[in-house]
């Protein structure tokens, strides 16, 4: 919940640097010189990435959270049930041991998104979260 919390903040502090940027690119567009308009339509495509981006990963977000919650109401989640430190997080030492069993499970049953996404769990508690992220990413596609 912590996480959503800091993404929604994120999400209102990118809405509002994207308003700012767009106003901003309005008046350098209505100053009539090359250079500001130049400068303008820069403005403009740079916030429309950025809402592109944010809409992504907002869905990405929750798309994995709703998977997750699925997948969590069917039986226990890697990290579940290994020892953790005084922080919460997982100590690395049994994340490792604990992770080649879901490496082996996504190699076993390549089309099964409940392996994928065990597996990007995995990877998440293991520190390896470009991994995670794209094999949650596969589990959400196996998922449709």
């Amino acid at each position: 919940m912590r996480a959503f919390g800091g993404a929604v903040l994120m999400a209102l502090v990118l809405v509002l640097y994207l308003v700012v940027g767009v106003t901003r690119a309005v008046a350098f567009l209505q100053s009539g010189v090359p250079v500001g308009i130049a400068i303008g339509v820069a403005l403009l495509v740079l916030p429309l990435i950025g809402a592109y981006l944010l809409v992504r990963e907002l869905l990405f977000g929750l798309q994995a959270t709703r998977l997750t919650r699925r997948l969590g109401e069917e039986g226990p989640l890697p990290g579940d049930g290994l020892p953790r430190r005084a922080s919460g997080r997982v100590e690395r030492s049994a994340a490792d041991a604990a992770f080649p069993q879901y490496a082996a499970a996504a190699e076993e049953r390549p089309d099964d998104w409940r392996a994928w996404l065990r597996l990007g769990l995995a990877y998440d508690i293991a520190g390896d979260r470009r991994r995670a992220r794209s094999a949650v990413r596969r589990a959400i596609t196996l998922s449709r």
